[in-house]
């Protein structure tokens, strides 16, 4: 059997381990003491779990734990997730305007619609966001693998018409998503978000057999760590009892360290490191940090460590605030906004039973001086009492009181005022809720617009500060990593959102109402059925669009014949025009005529009074003044004609025109 040759421990890396453990240490305290207790308790309520740490009153025997907390929770969850995966893509990719092929963002899209699918990353996004409403931040950690997935095959043996069947097996790059409980991350509790923070660190239990392989494989170093978890703080999960064989408390940090403590990094190419600060300062080992990757075991053990492996030197962990807590990394979750009311629920329901058990149960008062010795009396269907006496004077029914009907009445209004708080909704009490007692339209529309505002603000977080980053730094990934399927170019990833289920089904019924009043002739009704259709939840909505938009085009034939028709229609609409134009022409020439005319009746005038005068004038000047004439006579015909051809001119420019 070969000897198990350990890796040497230098100087440098304990002092790299105590560097990440001793922060790691802090930054633990500071979030125990400000909001772990906290975080157990929502937990516990979420579940339905009873602790005696939940007491509201030390007299309480009741262990009821009432589920409108976890309505809420389940109510805001669901509603966000229907949000981003409601229409099936959750996301898209904008190309540049430049690139005029859009057929690789298509293809890229497409492959990494496969790539999550195949991951499962819809799922543990889910999870993400269920535990983001639970303690206020939802958190996730990205992994690179590279996984042999394997699939059935056949494969024709040559010379024989047989096939022989197999497994085919194929190399696969994957990206995946983790979801981390707040219970099982660290920062910087002077950072507001996971890039601004000093560096960020994962603590969890990791079966012992992942830690042997990664030995083995090369990805950790060979170091004599053995299976050891005495305590249960790192649990996700609360539990009676917590397993706590074959496993290693591992801590995961990314962030920055000291370079000089990576021993690889201390000298690259002759570069010597200057000592800004005196040996000993606390600055000394700020002064020349590196983004880098630590895998400690135990508190002791240096599994891995390496200077960031990534293009884009960024940490693969994304976070984002349920509801924004400005001035702090941690959010606030829908358990925070309901925790008052459901202890005030729950303190309100157990009082009721406790009651219950001091009205309901039969007591009896008895005189014991006249008891048989050593008897012992229950009170059961049947029994026989032994007695000293009478009977009527010896025992007495015994009752505290009656329970107050007022207790339920009471709860309920606490649970008002838990979905108020939640920005949740009740659906069988929505009625009440509203103006008046009944569901009108304003009064529905006033009830959802603030749970409506309220679930869009979380969404604009999950998008803004999660979605779009994870999705952003997978795809980075997949271009280092996975090159040929996946081309390295600035993509711009935006979120595909639709409205939750509340909002969608009071849309619906919007739309709905609106079609009832157009009626079924109107031509907004078809696009108003297709919304109505696109925004359901039906497995074959697509094909049901498709079918209302072959429908809702025209047939061929029937637009060829609105076209000559049309066409018809405008050529008649000319003539009229030309007809009325040339009209208005003649009348206008017409009426020029008339004008030379009334000016030629003085002329005429003169000519009569010439010739009456020339019988008693000589014939010369009656000459004279017939010549005249004639020449007036002669240019105001000449100015009547170019008036005439003026005006025809203008009538046929107006009809070509």
């Amino acid at each position: 059997m070969a000897e198990f040759k350990e890796d040497e421990v230098t100087s440098e890396d304990k002092d790299l381990v105590s560097f990440v453990v001793d922060h790691c240490n802090r930054w633990r305290d500071h979030r125990n003491v400000n909001y772990l207790d906290k975080w157990e308790e929502y937990e516990r309520l979420f579940r339905g779990m009873w602790d005696a740490a939940d007491k509201t009153r030390d007299s309480e025997r009741s262990r009821l734990v009432t589920p409108s907390l976890q309505q809420a929770i389940e109510s805001k969850q669901a509603e966000i997730s229907e949000a981003v995966f409601g229409r099936g893509e959750w996301f898209d990719i904008v190309d540049d305007r430049n690139d005029q092929d859009k057929n690789d963002i298509a293809l890229v899209r497409q492959q990494m619609h496969e790539d999550f699918k195949f991951s499962k990353v819809k799922k543990a996004l889910d999870n993400i966001i269920l535990l983001g409403e639970m303690y206020g931040t939802g958190i996730g950690e990205i992994i690179v693998s590279e996984k042999t997935v394997m699939s059935p095959a056949t494969q024709p043996i040559s010379g024989s018409q047989m096939a022989a069947f197999g497994v085919n097996e194929v190399q696969k790059f994957m990206v995946e998503l983790n979801p981390i409980n707040p219970r099982n991350f660290l920062i910087d509790p002077n950072a507001k978000d996971i890039e601004s923070s000093l560096g960020v660190a994962i603590e969890e239990y990791v079966p012992y057999h992942t830690i042997v392989e990664g030995m083995v494989d090369g990805t950790y170093r060979k170091v004599n760590v053995t299976p050891n978890s005495q305590t249960m703080e790192l649990e996700p999960v609360q539990e009676q009892t917590q397993n706590q064989d074959d496993r290693v408390r591992v801590i995961r940090y990314y962030g920055k360290v000291p370079k000089s403590y990576l021993k690889d990094l201390q000298r690259k190419d002759g570069e010597e490191i200057v000592d800004l600060f005196p040996e000993g300062s606390t600055a000394e080992d700020y002064q020349d940090l590196i983004e880098a990757i630590i895998v400690i075991a135990d508190d002791q053990w240096l599994l891995k460590a390496e200077e960031s492996p990534y293009m884009m030197n960024d940490r693969p962990v994304v976070a984002y605030q349920a509801d924004s807590m400005p001035g702090r990394f941690w959010g606030r979750g829908t358990a925070e906004k309901g925790y008052n009311m459901q202890k005030a629920i729950d303190a309100q329901i157990r009082s009721h039973l406790d009651s219950l058990a001091l009205t309901t149960a039969p007591m009896m008062a008895m005189d014991a001086t006249r008891l048989p010795r050593g008897a012992k009396y229950e009170v059961k269907p049947g029994k026989n009492m032994l007695v000293n006496g009478n009977p009527n004077e010896i025992m007495m029914p015994f009752k505290f009181g009656t329970t107050d009907p007022q207790n339920f009445q009471t709860a309920q209004n606490f649970q008002t005022m838990l979905l108020q708080a939640t920005g949740t909704m009740d659906s069988s009490s929505m009625p009440s809720q509203v103006a008046g007692g009944e569901a009108s339209g304003a009064g529905l529309s006033m009830a959802l617009s603030g749970l409506m505002k309220k679930n869009k603000r979380t969404l604009i977080n999950f998008q803004e500060d999660f979605l779009v980053p994870f999705i952003t730094k997978a795809a980075w990934r997949f271009m280092q990593f996975d090159p040929e399927r996946y081309p390295v170019q600035d993509f711009v990833f935006i979120p595909v959102s639709s409205l939750g289920m509340v909002a969608r089904e009071y849309e619906q019924q919007q739309m709905v109402g609106l079609m009832q009043t157009l009626g079924p002739t109107s031509p907004i009704t078809p696009v108003l059925l297709q919304g109505i259709v696109q925004g359901s939840s039906l497995s074959n909505r697509e094909e049901i669009v498709a079918t209302l938009q072959q429908m809702s085009q025209p047939d061929p034939q029937q637009a060829q014949m609105q076209q000559m028709m049309q066409q018809v229609q405008i050529q008649t609409a000319q003539a009229e025009l030309q007809k009325v134009q040339a009209e208005a022409a003649l009348a206008m020439a017409n009426a020029q005529q008339a004008g030379v005319e009334t000016q030629l009746m003085p002329v005429e005038l003169q000519i009569k009074a010439a010739q009456a005068q020339q019988s008693t004038k000589g014939m010369d000047e009656f000459t004279k003044a017939e010549k005249l004439a004639n020449l007036a006579l002669k240019q105001a015909d000449i100015q009547s004609n170019e008036r005439i051809a003026m005006m025809q001119m203008q009538g046929k420019m107006q009809k070509s025109a």
